[in-house]
C-alpha cells in the first residue's frame, strides 16, 4: 500500500473505497502466492484457475496514482484497459479521463476489457458506485475480439493481462494508437521471460517506441509511440 499522499481528486467514498479494494487485493495476493505453490506441489492447475476467477489483481496503487497523473498531464481522453478484472484501476482511467474531459471539451472513453462475465459484473458495480460507469464502456470476451473495431484514436493503452496476449493485444491498438500515444505494462521485470515477445517489438527501433522501464514493483514499462513521420 503507499504511503505517499493521493494525488486522486473524487470524492471521499471514492477514495475510501479504492483504498479498501487495495487493502483487500493484497491480501489476496498474498493467498494466491500460498496457493500457487501448493497448486505446483500437487499437480492441482484447475484449482488454482478456480481460485483466480474472484481475485481481483488489482494494478499497485502507485502504480495506479501513476497512470492518472500520466493521463492528466497528457490530456487523455481515450484510454483502452487490456484486463480489467473487478475493475479497480478503471476507476483511476475513468476518474482521469473524465476530468480531462470536463476540462477541454474534448470526448473520449475508457474501453475496459475482461473475459470472465462474472468480474465484469462485480466491476460496473464499483463503477455504479463510483459514479463513473457514464465514461467506460465495457468490452466483455476475448479482447482480440472486442477490440477490432469500433476503437477511436487512442491516447494510451494499459497492458494488465496474461504476457502471451500483451503482444497480440498491442498490434489489434497500434493501427489507433497516435503519435505520442503511451504503453504501460505491468510486471516486466518480474514476468520479463513471459514478454520477451512484446518486448522485443518494444524496443525495437524500427517500430517507433521509446521505452523505459519505471522503478515499481516488479517492473511497470513505459513506451512512447513516436514512429518516424512519412516523407
Amino acid at each position: 500500500m503507499s504511503t505517499n499522499p493521493s494525488p486522486i481528486r473524487a470524492p471521499q467514498h471514492v477514495v475510501d473505497l479504492l483504498s479498501r479494494l487495495h487493502a483487500a487485493s493484497l491480501e489476496q495476493e498474498a493467498a494466491i502466492s500460498s496457493k500457487k505453490k501448493l497448486a505446483s506441489q500437487r499437480d492441482a492447475r484447475c484449482e488454482f484457475d478456480k481460485l483466480m476467477l474472484d481475485k481481483f489483481i488489482a494494478l499497485d496503487e502507485d502504480k495506479c496514482h501513476f497512470v492518472y497523473q500520466l493521463i492528466t498531464a497528457m490530456g487523455a481522453t481515450n484510454v483502452v484497459e487490456a484486463g480489467t478484472s473487478f475493475g479497480v484501476s478503471t476507476i483511476y482511467l475513468a476518474l482521469a479521463t473524465a476530468q480531462t474531459k470536463a476540462a477541454t471539451g474534448k470526448k473520449g472513453t475508457v474501453i475496459a476489457t475482461e473475459k470472465e462475465p462474472q468480474k465484469a459484473a462485480i466491476a460496473q458495480g464499483y463503477w455504479e458506485e463510483c459514479g463513473v460507469e457514464e465514461h467506460i464502456d465495457l468490452r466483455v470476451g476475448d479482447l482480440l475480439e472486442t477490440l477490432k473495431n469500433d476503437v477511436p484514436e487512442v491516447d494510451l493503452l494499459l497492458l494488465d493481462i496474461w504476457s502471451t496476449l500483451a503482444l497480440p493485444t498491442l498490434k489489434t491498438i497500434l493501427p489507433k494508437l497516435r503519435r505520442g500515444g503511451v504503453i504501460l505494462t505491468d510486471n516486466t521485470i518480474s514476468g520479463a521471460e513471459g514478454y520477451k515477445d512484446l518486448l522485443t517489438f518494444l524496443r525495437a527501433p524500427e517500430n517507433g517506441f521509446q521505452n523505459t522501464t519505471l522503478p515499481y514493483t516488479n517492473g511497470f514499462e513505459m513506451s512512447i509511440y513516436l514512429p518516424k513521420k512519412q516523407v
